[in-house]
């Protein structure tokens, strides 16, 4: 799996909302669907924030390791 899709699964496991995670990350609700669609990648900050909130390794978000 690729990022898009494993962060796609997560934000539905989250049962967070685009909006909800978004204001989590302080971000537009945009920067979520262009990472959803494989258009743009998170900075690392993001993406540090987003193991933490998912509460999965960064291997598993980026589609290393399952």
């Amino acid at each position: 799996m690729k990022f898009q899709e494993r962060f796609a699964l997560e934000l539905k496991n989250s049962l967070l909302s685009q909006k909800e995670l978004a204001e989590k990350l302080n971000i537009d609700v945009s920067n979520l669907t262009k990472w959803k669609q494989g258009k743009n990648i998170p900075s690392l900050t993001i993406f540090y924030q987003l193991c933490k909130i998912f509460d999965v390794s960064a291997d598993y978000l980026l589609g290393l390791t399952d």
